[in-house]
């Protein structure tokens, strides 16, 4: 009798491991399932019936027949609906992505079901939701680039149109001309820089430097706007405050920083520049006396092209505070924003020190 369980339950295994190898070749979750249940009674009443006929010499066969074809029946009712739940919540699913394959960014999956089939929905929403994002931030790109592109570009035209008619000698408008150059040089340099960090074709060529050195560095080409603005420009550092920087990065930074900070900042208003050590790294904040930074702007002002009337953004595309982060992430530090207790706002980052050797 021991040897007739043993023989039994062998047989099943082996039945069983063959036909799930076979059933992974089914085009469907639903084969698949469907399959496994029907396996899962069959092979067992295989061998009840088997045994039946062993042990009874199918002297109640009759019965065990009615009693295992029950329990099977229910058994397969229960499998193939199981199968059908998880089919049409994988089903759900499938149509949601392709309502974003074709072209519907909105498009979001049900949450619902089961752990495994809720934890694939929800990362296919965040996959969705960041897809909608890009594509929002580049909707935003051609419409600033379109109108700050133009602007310049208008003026230009105007200013050509009139000295070609006499209306104007060159000289009269030359400075002017070169200041709109400039600026279209600094919105081209932007993209390009923001483009090559994208690509992760970035190149640092770091030294080992005094921080405070960088910053006064910064500070000294801003103090003529902050003349004009009639807003206090202070720096201080505390102890060392050498990392290892690609200076001209680490200015471009501070540059953006900085002039964010003063075309936020009233006049008779002050920007501070604070530098000091902290764990390990080095810690930069600029410091403003302004009226603080939104919510919204709190949680956006560094995305790439995204600017709004009321955010702390660089003038431009908003692409300043974009390109900040991405000389900061490069460095190996991160980039923060936060409102000051005593009113204003603070933009920190940090650059990792140099470890003592």
């Amino acid at each position: 009798m021991i040897g007739l369980a043993l023989a039994a339950a062998g047989a099943s295994l082996a039945i069983g491991l063959v036909v799930a190898y076979v059933l992974r070749a089914a085009p469907t979750v639903w084969l698949q399932l469907a399959g496994l249940a029907l396996v899962s009674v069959c092979v067992p009443l295989a061998v009840v019936l088997a045994s039946g006929w062993v042990m009874f010499h199918m002297g109640a066969d009759t019965k065990i027949l009615a009693v295992a074809a029950c329990s099977a029946t229910a058994a397969v009712g229960a499998g193939l609906l199981l199968a059908r739940w998880t089919s049409q919540s994988i089903g759900r699913v499938s149509a949601a992505s392709a309502q974003l394959a074709a072209g519907d960014l909105s498009a979001r999956a049900p949450e619902g079901g089961a752990r495994e089939i809720a934890g694939l929905a929800s990362s296919f929403n965040t996959m969705a939701a960041s897809i909608e994002q890009l594509f929002d931030a580049r909707r935003e790109l051609v419409a600033w680039a379109s109108h700050d592109l133009r602007t310049p570009l208008a003026s230009m035209q105007a200013m050509i149109e009139a000295i070609e008619d006499g209306l104007a000698e060159p000289g009269d408008y030359l400075p002017t001309l070169r200041e709109q150059v400039r600026t279209l040089t600094l919105l081209v340099d932007d993209l390009f820089e923001l483009a090559r960090i994208d690509a992760g074709a970035l190149t640092l060529e770091l030294q080992r430097l005094p921080v405070a050195g960088i910053v006064d560095s910064a500070l000294r080409m801003l103090e003529p706007e902050a003349a004009a603005r009639h807003v206090g420009l202070v720096a201080h550092a505390e102890g060392e405050t050498s990392a290892d920087v690609a200076p001209e990065k680490i200015e471009r930074v501070l540059f953006n920083l900085i002039t964010n900070a003063l075309r936020h900042t009233p006049s008779d208003g002050s920007v501070a520049v604070n530098v000091a050590r902290r764990n390990g790294d080095v810690i930069v904040s600029v410091e403003d006396t302004g009226d603080g930074i939104e919510p919204e702007a709190l949680g956006r002002m560094f995305e790439r092209f995204w600017r709004a009337d009321r955010a702390r953004s660089e003038a431009g595309m908003g692409l300043g505070l974009a390109i900040a982060r991405g000389l900061v992430e490069a460095h190996g530090g991160r980039i923060w924003a936060e409102n000051r207790e005593q009113g204003g706002a603070r933009v920190s980052f940090t650059l990792p020190a140099p470890r003592e050797g």
